[in-house]
Parts: C-alpha cells; structure tokens; sequence
C-alpha cells in the first residue's frame, strides 16, 4: 500500500516536471535571444548544480562517490548533459521545429527498447499501446504547429543523438541506482557536465563570457526560474523516478512535453492552439496512463476499497 502511495506521488512529481520543462521551452527561446546558448547553458545548469547540493546536504543524502560509482556518474553527465545539450542545441538550429518535435518524440520508445536490451525489461501490452498511443498524440501536436514536415538533414541526426545520448543516460542512472541514490547522483551530473560544458562554450563562443554581462534583472530572474525549477528540480525528480520505477515507464511521461511547451507558446508567445493539437494531447494522456502504468495502480486501488481484506491478505 505504502508502495503505491509512493509511486502515485511519483505519478503526480512527473507530471509537475513536465510542466516545468515544457514551460522551459518558451523560456529558453527568450533566453537564447539574450545569452549565448552555450555559455547560458552551461551556467545555468552549474547553479542547477548547486542547488540540487544544498538540497542533499539538507536532508543528509550528500556523500562522496567511490571509484565506481564515479565512473556512472562521469559517463551519465557525458550522455545526459554534454553530448544531450550540444547535439540539441546545434541540431534546433539546423532543421525545423517540426522534425525535432517530431524526433524527440521517439524518446520514451527509445527508452524502453534501449530497456529491454541493457536492463531486460519486459514490455506490456498496456504499455506498448501507450508508447503508440504517446507518439501519435506527439505526432499531431508537432504536425499541426503551422510548420511542414521537411526532409532529413544533418540538424535531423544532431537532435536523433541528442535524445538517444539522453535516454542512454536513463539506463546508466537505473544501472548504479542500487548503490547510489539517483539524486545525489544528478547533482554530480550536473555539476560536472555543467564544467565540460562550460570548457566547450569556450571553444564554441570565445566571446561568451562578456556576453553574460549587462542584462536586465528580469532577464535574470527567468534565467534562475529556468535553473532552479526546470533543471535543478526537474531532473532531481525526474532521475529520482528513472530509479524507482524503471526509464521506460518514466519516460512514456516525457510526452507530456509538447504540450505543456504549447501551453506555454500560447500564454507567453500568442501563438494558437488548434483542434487537432488538442486531439493530441487526449491521445498523449491516453499513453501516459496505459505506458506508466498508472491504470494498474488505479484498478489495483479500487479493489483494494471494494474488497480489503482480500488485498491485505494477498
């Protein structure tokens, strides 16, 4: 009972973080219209760093890792932030927003077959439905933005080994989650991913430092909302989840993405919100549902109400 408490507030977490990084969207697109992206980036995800240490620390889950587990943890910020962030940002600037929707919508698939090849997971039926079911919702909510859908290109397989670097990072985390708590270990990635970063900004945006300089204090109010909420938060809980109950089931939430970036393009952005996009987003929560496994829990939940002594005897 106490199990599934705990993986419902997971549930509810997950879909805050979707929130905060799809609303990160609109927030970055200001962003780099200010910063440079990668300097930016790199700051950014340092204080993300720091906060996610004062956290630790605070609740007395901070300690050094050992020799192993250093190197998971080397290897998660390589995929995870560097590979994941540069391949990202370069691809966006080299094909249409629609493809890289499109392509990043494969996350939560790619998740769950790198799962059943690294970490032997199986694959239900439900689950599967969802993955289909997420991808489509995706698909419509990316296809009906006002852009077309163009052919391949060199942006197209940047923003393809961003996400696989990403969901690769998502097996290495549930991989040592046994021996270090997937926590701590998102603040070393940070942290060290934030300084690899940082080095490459330097190649990358020699001027980028003078930059980061002369901007208004809003401007740098959304650059710490982005940093403390989407980054430091968002990825606390959402590998924090990635060890609990498994990459694929974690990432069938990643879906819910597009839509909350559309919420945030329509308030922010005044961009439209059409019927087809909405149709999307039912089909996106028809996959979250089916592909997390929360309706398992849910008719797990009403049986346990109808009938108690049945279920505290199983």
């Amino acid at each position: 009972m106490q199990n599934e408490k705990t993986k419902t507030s997971l549930y509810l977490l997950l879909v805050l973080v979707m929130a905060s990084w799809g609303l990160n969207v609109t927030a970055t697109k200001v962003l780099v219209a200010h910063f440079p992206p990668i300097t930016m980036t790199s700051f950014r995800i340092f204080t993300a760093a720091v906060a996610v240490f004062i956290f630790l620390v605070a609740i007395g889950k901070f300690r050094l890792p050992t020799q192993r587990e250093l190197g998971y943890i080397f290897a998660g910020s390589l995929f995870n932030i560097v590979l994941h962030h540069y391949f990202l940002a370069s691809g966006l600037t080299m094909t249409t927003g629609t493809n890289g929707g499109l392509i990043l919508g494969i996350g939560p698939i790619l998740t769950a077959i790198l799962a059943v090849i690294f970490l032997r997971e199986a694959i239900s039926i439900p689950q599967l439905i969802g993955l289909v079911s997420g991808l489509l919702g995706v698909s419509l909510i990316v296809l009906t933005g006002g852009q077309g859908l163009s052919g391949a290109s060199l942006g197209d397989i940047y923003v393809f080994i961003a996400i696989l670097s990403q969901c690769f990072s998502f097996i290495i985390i549930k991989r040592i989650s046994g021996s270090l708590d997937p926590r701590l270990m998102t603040a070393y990635m940070l942290l060290i991913g934030s300084i690899l970063l940082f080095f490459t900004s330097l190649i990358e945006e020699p001027n980028g430092l003078a930059q980061m300089s002369g901007h208004s204090s809003s401007l740098w109010l959304l650059f710490l909302a982005s940093a403390l909420l989407a980054t430091a938060f968002g990825n606390l809980i959402y590998n924090f989840a990635v060890g609990q109950i498994g990459p694929s089931k974690t990432a069938i939430f990643m879906n819910l993405n597009p839509f909350f970036s559309l919420i945030g393009a329509a308030l922010f952005l005044n961009e439209q919100i059409s019927f087809m996009q909405i149709l999307g987003f039912l089909l996106i929560i028809i996959g979250v549902v089916l592909g997390s496994g929360a309706l398992s829990e849910l008719i797990r939940a009403r049986k346990r109400i109808r009938n108690p002594e049945k279920i505290m005897d199983e």
